[in-house]
């Protein structure tokens, strides 16, 4: 599925590593917003000395040459530092801060509540593979522009050092782990062999750097690729006999949504509101596609059922789609339409000085989904944000085929308008300029996907497509994947659904074609909880924007509810609702923070 497989800041704590001695959070020094403001930024500091790659890809550089070891010494001085943390936090009275540090507060409380669970009882770095690819942050370094490259590579050569000892102990931690995981681990690790074996030697070259000392930098690089092949190959031949399930069950994924969702409401209740949503779905598409037949299909009966009506109508229009070959030419092209609509409908102000490079999707970050967009971490002001496009070089023909017609001509504009403008790229670059860093680094997945898929419905709504029904159809049908990644994600980890059953959903109910499909489920039983983002957080958004509305009454305007709510940064919507409906906030400015 083409989505976002975003920024690996909290994605990154599903393995909890620490490195020198530090387990104080930092002092407490007061209980107003001056003083937390102050242990924020000395609880940052902590967190980055025990997590040097969540450090790095915030933009935070001082520890880039640190790859510590993920042994159960060093979980432990996570663990220390989340209970130290928890118990700084909590002599804070949240009243009395202000309604940014309010959210910063929840933001941090719940990361490090995740942080105990998710070591203590989650227990992922047991059977989860995938969690131990090094290769995103040297990959980072290595594509940054936030220092001299002479200064990055050495960076990366140190880092390098660890590489051996790193491995060993994954392969110690590593028990009866998930084979959908395994295989996943084994095709990224090999993905991103090019970034020790390639792309640093082609950077070596660009750089002023002795001769001798370049030879000992290819040296590492070397042993560290085959150190990595040597990982796979002591995975690909691991013996397995009784593999933890992919499905977590519905104790982890009900506690797994409250830290990660951090939603009012129930998976349950998520997952019957989505279950509705796609019926409401059905009708309304159903309307469309009887009074599009006549103009498709002339006088041919039009078929009883109403999704075999939809499904003809969708296939006809599906076969409107670039040739394999220009599908990242074809997005490239799409940016800057998507720019102008936004500004002749001025629904938000963009800011043209942070550059969005359209790139063929990293190898090791395959596997998961087709698309996505990589944004500079929050405290790197100057990075640049990638919008990475999956490869169809070398698919059979039928496949190519398959995956076009999923993005389509309609499609491939909506795509667009989720994953860059006004979608992640734009509410990211929002987010990076938020005072505060705590709601980037501890971004919400519910927050940052609802935004996106809102985003697709407002563009609609405000006449992008020419108001056509073909346009309004093909969103219904894109929607459709954001509402039954709901309905696949619950079933599959909480009730047993069957491949069978969710193949079915997909194809027949979501009107996905059969390459998509099969993408979908191979996410589902790689991921969990994530799946929940897109319709949970569009909802709330959707609900929210209903209620300031009302509560602005003739003042309200479209522009200042987008970058109000944008001004908050990547938190929750929960707390985001609460200050924007709060008493006293005219709902003008930016009080974000």
């Amino acid at each position: 599925m083409i989505k976002k497989i975003l920024y690996t800041g909290f994605i990154i704590t599903a393995v909890f590593t620490a490195c020198k001695k530090d387990g104080n959070a930092g002092p407490q020094l007061g209980k107003d917003d001056a003083s937390f403001t102050i242990y924020e930024n000395s609880f940052l500091e902590g967190l980055w000395k025990l997590d040097p790659d969540w450090a790095t890809t915030s933009g935070f550089h001082k520890y880039d040459s640190l790859l510590v070891v993920p042994s159960d010494k060093n979980r432990d001085k996570m663990l220390d530092f989340a209970k130290k943390a928890l118990d700084s936090i909590s002599r804070f009275e949240v009243t009395t801060l202000n309604d940014a540090n309010k959210i910063d507060y929840h933001l941090m409380q719940n990361q490090m509540e995740m942080t105990e669970w998710k070591i203590q009882v989650l227990k992922s770095y047991q059977w989860n593979p995938a969690a131990y690819n090094i290769t995103g942050t040297f990959a980072y370094i290595l594509n940054g522009h936030y220092a001299p490259l002479a200064g990055r590579l050495r960076n990366f050569y140190q880092k390098m050092a660890a590489v051996a000892d790193y491995y060993k102990e994954a392969e110690k931690q590593i028990k009866n782990p998930v084979a959908e995981l395994t295989g996943l681990a084994v095709d990224q690790h090999l993905g991103g062999l090019g970034v020790f074996e390639k792309d640093f030697a082609d950077s070596l070259k660009k750089a002023n750097i002795p001769q001798a000392e370049q030879k000992q930098m290819l040296d590492r690089a070397h042993t560290t690729a085959e150190t990595i092949k040597a990982f796979t190959e002591w995975l690909k031949n691991l013996k397995n006999d009784h593999p933890h399930s992919f499905r977590l069950g519905r104790d982890l994924y009900e506690a797994k949504f409250k830290y990660e969702i951090q939603s009012e409401v129930t998976p349950q209740q998520m997952y019957n509101a989505a279950v509705e949503r796609k019926k409401t779905i059905h009708r309304e598409m159903t309307q469309i596609s009887k009074k599009l037949w006549p103009k498709y299909f002339g006088t041919k009966p039009m078929p009883a059922d109403s999704l075999d009506l939809i499904a003809q109508v969708i296939d006809t229009l599906s076969s409107k789609h670039v040739q394999p070959d220009e599908f990242q030419s074809a997005i490239a092209n799409e940016i800057p339409k998507l720019t102008a609509f936004v500004k002749s409908k001025d629904l938000l102000t963009l800011d043209a000085s942070k550059p969005l490079i359209v790139r063929k999707e990293p190898g090791y970050m395959a596997g998961v989904a087709g698309a996505s967009m990589s944004s500079p971490g929050p405290l790197d002001k100057t990075g640049n944000s990638y919008f990475n496009v999956g490869s169809l070089n070398g698919w059979a023909p039928a496949k190519a085929e398959s995956y076009l017609r999923e993005y389509n001509q309609y499609i491939l504009q909506i795509l667009c308008i989720h994953e860059a403008v006004p979608g992640h790229y734009v509410q990211l670059v929002y987010a990076n300029n938020a005072p505060s860093p705590i709601k980037s680094v501890f971004g919400n997945t519910a927050m940052i996907e609802g935004w996106a898929v809102y985003c697709e419905q407002m563009m609609l709504d405000n006449g992008f497509g020419g108001d056509a029904p073909e346009m309004r159809l093909m969103w219904y049908k894109w929607h459709l994947r954001s509402v039954c990644n709901t309905i696949l994600d619950y079933g599959v980890h909480v009730q047993n659904m069957a491949k069978q059953d969710g193949l079915t959903l997909l194809t027949r109910e979501a009107f996905q074609q059969p390459a998509e499909a099969e993408g979908k489920w191979k996410r589902v039983t790689v991921s969990s909880v994530q799946l929940d983002s897109y319709f949970t957080g569009y909802k709330e958004i959707m609900d929210l924007r209903e209620a300031y509305k009302k509560k602005m009454g003739d003042k309200y305007k479209l522009k200042d509810f987008n970058e109000k709510f944008l001004s908050y940064g990547s938190a929750p919507v929960r707390y985001i609702k609460e200050a924007m409906l709060a008493k006293g906030n005219s709902g003008s400015g930016s009080s974000g923070g």
